[in-house]
């Protein structure tokens, strides 16, 4: 099933999915309740990344039609990053918004993200670490301190004015997405951080939203193996973008 491309779609949520048969169900009801509540029009794009169990098919089936839905699937496992620019590429919204299939971050929380957008901002991200957060669920403690170590590394070398990069829930601009994600380089975890690093390069506004938060201890996320990548990818975000800079002035970074 593929939704149109059509001007009068508001927002398009986009969720990677591996491996996701479980648990996609619950997370894909929440999205179809939430655009059943709103009263603009929303697609749903979800972008199977080389799973082997029923990922695809399930969420086929859960949303049906219910809701305008893209299922791209990718061949082979290309990781989180590769299946997020995917989706954001193939998006018709007016706004785009990319998500976990877990749902870590419920979805209604969407509403204040898009407020940021109308208010002014090009880019818009959930945040677990700026007042007005609420972790609900914690994360097991050597987890979360490696995750803070991880941020407070991207903090100090790359992005001096933003506190959470990892927080799967990010919303932007049709045309800064465009624009955004045309350049990222990045297909492993660390590529939200270079999304952020090519926003501020471009010189898009980044409003960091306090968000609800729930740990989900099935998360894809593994620290030994993916720890030093993460690291290392950090170190060469900048390299790869010395070079980038606006494009032109304030015009050419305003709405849709």
């Amino acid at each position: 099933m593929v939704a149109s491309d059509n001007n009068d779609i508001y927002l398009s949520i986009v969720i990677p999915a591996y491996n996701e048969a479980s648990r996609i169900g619950s997370g894909l009801e929440q999205v179809i309740d939430y655009a059943g509540q709103r009263t603009f029009n929303s697609e749903l794009i979800v972008v199977d990344d080389g799973s082997s169990d029923d990922t695809a098919d399930i969420a086929g089936q859960v949303v049906a039609n219910r809701l305008p839905l893209q299922i791209l699937r990718n061949p082979t496992n290309q990781g989180k990053g590769y299946s997020v620019r995917r989706g954001v590429l193939a998006a018709a919204g007016q706004y785009v918004g990319f998500v976990d299939a877990d749902m870590s971050t419920p979805i209604s929380e969407a509403d204040k993200l898009l407020a940021a957008l109308e208010a002014g901002a090009q880019v818009a991200i959930g945040s677990r670490a700026v007042p007005g957060a609420l972790v609900e669920q914690h994360q097991p403690w050597w987890r979360e301190k490696a995750g803070k170590l991880f941020g407070l590394f991207t903090h100090l070398v790359l992005l001096p004015d933003i506190y959470d990069s990892q927080c799967g829930f990010k919303f932007f601009t049709r045309v800064a997405a465009r624009e955004i994600f045309s350049r990222q380089k990045v297909f492993g975890w660390a590529f939200d951080a270079e999304l952020l690093y090519i926003a501020r390069r471009l010189g898009y506004t980044i409003a960091q939203i306090p968000v609800r938060w729930i740990d989900d201890p099935e998360t894809k996320v593994k620290i030994l193996r993916d720890g030093p990548r993460m690291l290392a990818d950090i170190l060469r975000i900048r390299a790869l973008h010395q070079d980038l800079k606006p494009a032109g002035g304030p015009e050419n970074l305003s709405h849709p």
